[in-house]
């Protein structure tokens, strides 16, 4: 606790985030597993699973357009805590008698657990501005980027959470546990975190929640076909491929979804090393052009593959790890460059329409994922995949591509 007390305020306050942050997102990440494996295990069809989650994303969608224009009414503090006990509220309307656990049921209390969760990452991610000096871009893309990596290495681990906890306690006892630890995470968040974090000083309008900036409004367009390429095969096709063709029971899914969100999350920490921080530089539009081509190009040749029947299994696995760690560094890349791109007074509002788009690619790609998959299998959603991936590629041309100058790039 001494040593807690003597780092600077900032620090402090960017450690309780990231803890929040945390605490959140592994819940999250379990959640979306015990969903998945258990309405799975019942029976559901994987368009069924698909639409468990359609309200969901629909409502991050609305929360990241709106919640940005509320971060900046309210302060960042108060969006994050209202996201943590919306999600407690999420989980405990999972707790009513089995036979009340309804499709419509589900669907509402996943549509409570998207607002919660974009409140608290339009949070998060706008608080990182305004803890960082306005010259210190690597320092700012350090910390997006351990914040960023960090959470989907829990993600990671909350799909492994999620698979044990029904397997060893069932789904309404895997709730319960969940619930009560995200309560205490919450109290300490109320009781902490700074009052007026991220409360703009010139109150924008509500019409002001859509962004007038070129390079926001790209980099916003370029997330959406991005996060759309990766959900379109990931939230519900991989799941179930690997439980109905490889008879995987939800520890092995659980698990090896869990080890792939971790290492992704893992890469992402490390992406300011792998794109020219050491070098003295900070991304620009360049470097979301060519990795985007890069992932583009991995996705393609798994397609292909997969395809034509070639080692199916070696190249589903072998072809995921790739996917994931190119995929890591795209993301960590975006979310650098609109924390850099957005303006310090009312940060959240630029930072929630870029969330908003992703928030739109993700609810593309789950209904996409449900439907591809139980239609035509899961080589059509590899295909659609790479076709976004392209898409994103192409649009990040548009990107600003004039860096900063090295002396700006000091961490």
């Amino acid at each position: 606790m001494q040593a807690l007390a003597r780092l600077s305020p900032e620090i402090r306050q960017y450690i309780l985030i990231t803890g929040n942050y945390w605490a959140f997102t592994l819940t999250d990440g379990a959640l979306r597993m015990l969903v998945v494996l258990h309405f799975h295990g019942l029976g559901y069809s994987p368009l069924e699973i698909a639409m468990l989650f359609i309200f969901y994303e629909i409502f991050g969608v609305i929360t990241n357009l709106i919640g940005g224009w509320l971060g900046a009414h309210l302060g960042l503090n108060k969006t994050m805590n209202i996201g943590l006990f919306m999600q407690i509220i999420a989980l405990s309307m999972l707790l009513v008698p089995a036979a009340m656990l309804t499709v419509p049921w589900v669907m509402a209390a996943q549509a409570l657990s998207g607002i919660a969760k974009d409140l608290n990452k339009m949070s998060a991610k706008s608080s990182i501005k305004l803890l960082v000096p306005k010259e210190a871009e690597g320092q700012l893309y350090k910390w997006v980027a351990i914040l960023t990596g960090s959470k989907n290495a829990l993600k990671g681990a909350g799909f492994f959470l999620g698979g044990a906890l029904l397997t060893l306690l069932g789904f309404a006892g895997a709730v319960i546990v969940m619930a009560v630890a995200l309560a205490l995470v919450w109290l300490g968040s109320v009781l902490n975190l700074k009052q007026d974090l991220g409360k703009a000083k010139n109150k924008p309008k509500f019409t002001e929640i859509f962004s007038k900036s070129r390079a926001i409004n790209i980099l916003s367009a370029a997330r959406m076909f991005l996060f759309g390429s990766r959900d379109v095969w990931f939230v519900v096709a991989l799941p179930v491929y690997l439980a109905s063709a490889f008879n995987w029971d939800h520890w092995y899914v659980g698990g090896f979804l869990a080890l792939w969100v971790i290492a992704y999350g893992f890469v992402q920490g490390f992406a300011p090393n792998l794109t020219g921080k050491k070098s003295g530089k900070v991304p620009d539009g360049r470097h979301a052009l060519a990795w985007a081509s890069a992932l583009g190009l991995v996705t393609l040749l798994m397609a292909v593959a997969i395809s034509a029947g070639f080692y199916v299994a070696p190249v589903l696995i072998i072809g995921l790890m790739i996917f994931g760690a190119l995929f890591a560094v795209n993301s960590s890349l975006h979310s650098y460059l609109i924390v850099s791109y957005a303006g310090d007074d009312g940060v959240s509002l630029d930072v929630g329409f870029y969330y908003m788009a992703n928030a739109m690619g993700r609810l593309i790609g789950t209904v996409l994922s449900g439907w591809l998959f139980q239609a035509f299998g899961l080589v059509s959603c590899l295909w659609v995949s790479a076709l976004f991936i392209a898409i994103t590629a192409v649009i990040s041309l548009g990107l600003p591509k004039h860096p900063k100058p090295a002396s700006q790039a000091s961490a």
